[in-house]
């Protein structure tokens, strides 16, 4: 202990910490994830504000034995344990939830303080506070002020409008030009390269709220989105569309925009490839070929460790769960039976690590990726629209989100932080009497919220369903709870 951050090595040695029966916090990252990277500045500055627990860090891939105990499926991630039991986990990089979650855990910074302090200020200290600071404003978080509020506020309008009028030409992607963390977005960068066009870009993964307010002010779904002169052209599909026409090449000649700033492409060097695949990767020809025919032997083909039945790794076991869960037919190849492959595809993708899922051709990303987009129904989208899965209507999507776990609660925000007092009180009586429970946050999908309201013929939110039957809104769980009822309800 003492105020740093071990790094694990085995199995046996996080066993033995955790017999100690001290706190102890443990951090599953991956040196690719740059997510990863930012949280772990603030777990080690929380290390030091909590010198009576062990504060342990994990690299992910290199362990999966531990991964795959403790149901890794994407980093970061965060398991907290008290007395040699797992009390709690965090999935994501949210450096306030972290911070009063370890302080629950480990106790308060001060003797005399309460254990669970409401704001990060408290829970961490002052050294601790700075860091979080400094990296909410590089990138823009919205969880340490906690109070996004619905709809378009003015000041974020403006913002979204500085953004897409901060160059003539702009992209909203996830990463950046030179590491792009979707296929998409890295083909809408190939594409402008190609087009000989200097653009600016902002990492959508960076900022929530940009990310999710860019949605409803352009009313496009998805990313990467590209626009020209302040107006939207649309994402991958269409500037795919608009550069093999050539009507790309229109539409910046129209707006004056210049296609001679960079230097001619390298001979060699692809002005095409798909989902970030270049012709200039240095592979022998047998291999490109065969790497290219894998990728295109089905609509669906994942690259793993291990098979679908006996996956090798946490996150490879949780994209099999994803696309089985959202009912897809694939294929897959295990990458630990041919280095060739697996060391190759590496190249051939420009993505480092595995798993690596492919649709239609395109990469889509690894088990962060296709996780986020599962959560925010952006996956969904995409099945439907490259034909892999039939278009759900309405009533079968809100079919499929009740009965995504026993307890399902639609409420405002979501448990960590609430975004009305009805549901907050349902939350805090479901954790008081120890219900495990699913939730949909239906600020975040208005057609989900509208479309409940019909289909539960119940107006308002909270709504707590278990079992796929609505059992009520606030005042029926208070009302089951004052009675000693609400668990053995939720239970039978």
């Amino acid at each position: 202990m003492g105020g740093s951050v071990k790094e694990v090595q085995s199995k046996p040695e996080l066993d033995n910490l955790l017999s100690s029966g001290a706190p102890v916090i443990v951090h599953f990252w991956a040196s690719w994830c740059d997510a990863s990277k930012h949280m772990d500045q603030v777990f080690s500055h929380l290390a030091t504000d909590f010198p009576s627990a062990h504060f342990l860090r994990v690299e992910a891939e290199e362990l999966p034995e531990i991964s795959e105990e403790y149901s890794v499926s994407a980093v970061p991630f965060f398991v907290f344990f008290k007395e040699g039991k797992k009390v709690d986990v965090l999935e994501g990089a949210d450096p306030s939830s972290l911070a009063n979650k370890i302080a629950k855990v480990a106790g308060s910074v001060n003797p005399g303080e309460p254990a669970a302090p409401a704001s990060l200020g408290l829970a961490a200290g002052p050294s601790v506070l700075e860091t979080v600071k400094e990296l909410a404003k590089e990138n823009g978080s919205s969880q340490v002020s906690n109070q996004v509020q619905p709809g378009l506020s003015d000041a974020l309008v403006k913002q979204l409008q500085q953004l897409i009028n901060s160059h003539s030409v702009m992209l909203f992607m996830k990463g950046t030009p030179e590491a792009p963390r979707c296929g998409f977005s890295q083909k809408v960068v190939d594409i402008l390269k190609a087009e000989n066009v200097k653009f600016g870009s902002f990492d959508i993964l960076s900022n929530n709220e940009v990310r999710e307010g860019l949605k409803k002010f352009s009313n496009w779904p998805t990313f990467p989105q590209l626009y020209c002169k302040g107006e939207l052209l649309g994402g991958c599909d269409i500037a795919i569309a608009m550069h093999e026409s050539g009507e790309l090449k229109d539409v910046f000649r129209d707006n004056g925009i210049d296609t001679n700033h960079s230097e001619e492409p390298k001979q060699g060097d692809s002005e095409g490839g798909k989902g970030g695949i270049s012709e200039s990767t240095g592979l022998s020809a047998t291999l490109t070929s065969r790497l290219k025919s894998l990728i295109d032997s089905n609509p669906v083909m994942l690259f793993m460790k291990g098979s679908p039945d006996e996956p090798k790794c946490g996150f490879s076991g949780k994209v099999v769960e994803i696309l089985k869960e959202e009912k897809v037919n694939f294929e897959s190849f295990n990458i630990l039976s041919d280095d060739e492959v697996r060391q190759g595809l590496k190249v051939y993708s420009n993505w480092s690590s595995y798993p690596q899922l492919y649709i239609k051709g395109e990469l889509i990303g690894g088990s962060d990726i296709v996780l986020e987009m599962q959560k925010s129904g952006e996956f969904r989208r995409l099945l439907v629209e490259k034909g892999v899965v039939p278009k759900e209507t309405l009533e079968d999507r809100l079919k499929s989100l009740i009965a995504s776990s026993p307890v399902m609660l639609f409420m405002k925000g979501n448990p960590d932080a609430p975004r009305c007092g009805f549901s907050s009180k349902v939350v805090n009586a479901l954790r008081e009497e120890g219900v495990s429970f699913g939730s949909f946050d239906i600020l975040s999908d208005e057609e989900v919220r509208q479309g409940l309201k019909v289909f539960s013929n119940w107006p308002t939110f909270p709504q707590l369903y278990y079992k796929g039957e609505l059992i009520g809104g606030c005042d029926i769980v208070m009302e089951l709870r004052g009675n000693g009822e609400l668990k053995s309800t939720l239970s039978e």
